[in-house]
């Protein structure tokens, strides 16, 4: 099934979803996603929530997944989520967004990895089923455009990939029953590949 198919059914059966729905698609109105060969911003928490539905998760992580990037990408407020959907969805969403402060990319993604560890089961799903959109996404977008997807991003491809290593590591450290795991292992072993990179061992 689709996951505009799969998320439309999700939200005809859940209020939250579908106000989370619409709270997302009006936030990202008008961006496109980087990486992505134009796809409108809004396809990729879409995507990211349609792995979480086909796996069983509740309407709370549907909709936490649906808003994940808005904090960061939009003028959405944490504050605004937590009055708007609950104390869960906003502490997984806040869970889930980049530190800006922290200049270092390398270091805002650590703080960001074990942060999301520590928020549990349930942020980690979230965090996962992202890591795979996006791999999948940019695997798929440079094998069409070659390197001149690099300059969508601020930081070179390797080191990207080199991030994604560490996020898979600690996933399969603290939450190795997640379903997407072994997909996400795949994806990014193909990646590496398409960029001439070594594959570190599995494990």
């Amino acid at each position: 099934m689709p996951p505009a198919t799969r998320i439309e059914a999700a939200v005809d059966r859940s209020p939250l979803v579908r106000a989370a729905f619409e709270k997302a698609r009006a936030a990202h109105q008008g961006q496109v996603r980087n990486g992505s060969g134009g796809m409108p911003y809004i396809d990729h928490p879409v995507t990211v929530a349609a792995h979480l539905d086909e796996h069983g998760y509740g309407e709370e992580v549907l909709a936490a997944a649906l808003l994940h990037d808005v904090v960061e990408d939009s003028e959405v407020t944490l504050e605004e989520l937590r009055e708007e959907f609950g104390g869960t969805v906003a502490g997984l969403v806040g869970a889930l967004s980049d530190d800006e402060s922290i200049d270092s990319y390398r270091q805002r993604k650590a703080e960001h990895r074990e942060r999301v560890a520590a928020a549990g089961p349930e942020a980690m799903a979230i965090y996962a089923a992202d890591k795979l959109t996006n791999v999948r996404l940019l695997r798929k977008t440079y094998a069409e455009e070659g390197e001149k997807v690099a300059e969508e991003f601020k930081v070179p491809l390797d080191l990207k990939a080199e991030i994604w290593d560490a996020d898979l590591r600690l996933l399969r450290e603290k939450a190795p029953e997640l379903p997407f795991l072994g997909s996400l292992e795949e994806e990014l072993k193909a990646f590496r590949v398409s960029l001439g990179l070594s594959v570190p061992p599995a494990g």
